[in-house]
């Protein structure tokens, strides 16, 4: 062999061996490149199951919120029902006393009104006790239109007080 045969030689074993190593630093970048994709991987699954554990705990306290939104809102449903019932028994346990004349209604009269012409005495009599001054007696007919409006103005009332407090249990 002759020396630039040999040299030409070296020079290919020399251009091999350079080849091979950068063909191998290739390798080695791309196993770098694989472990680092791979962390970014589980790192963003960590950060997805993350996510959906937070929603999952706020879905469930808004749940929780809602029940007892709707349990407070029973209740009170509930108590006002009650309030009415009961408003409604008074009222017609009053009305079957007017009616029944078990109870009278009277108003108070001004014994200085000389010009109203009623001559109601101003002392109480020994068939009932009347505190105050003078009084007179209303018709029964009159006396259940007033337990008519006066039951009216309760069941208004009563419904006023459940819009209130359904109101109130919802900006709570």
């Amino acid at each position: 062999m002759t020396p630039l045969q040999k040299l030409a030689g070296v020079l290919v074993l020399a251009g091999l061996l350079v080849a091979g190593g950068a063909g191998g630093a290739w390798k080695v970048q791309d196993w770098r490149y694989g472990e680092q994709l791979a962390e970014q991987a589980r790192l963003h699954g960590e950060t997805l199951n993350q996510l959906n554990l937070a929603a999952a705990a706020q879905q469930r306290a808004e749940q929780d919120k809602r029940l007892t939104l709707e349990q407070q809102v029973q209740a009170s449903d509930q108590t006002n029902h009650r309030a009415l019932t009961d408003a409604q028994r008074d009222q017609s346990r009053l009305r079957d006393r007017l009616a029944t004349a078990d109870l009278r209604l009277s108003v108070l009269v001004d014994a200085a009104d000389t010009a109203s012409g009623c001559a109601v005495p101003a002392t109480p009599t020994t068939r009932g006790m009347v505190h105050g001054g003078a009084r007179a007696r209303l018709d029964p007919a009159h006396a259940q239109q007033i337990v008519g409006i006066t039951d009216d103005g309760d069941q208004g009332l009563i419904a006023l007080q459940a819009c209130q407090s359904y109101v109130r249990a919802l900006t709570h």
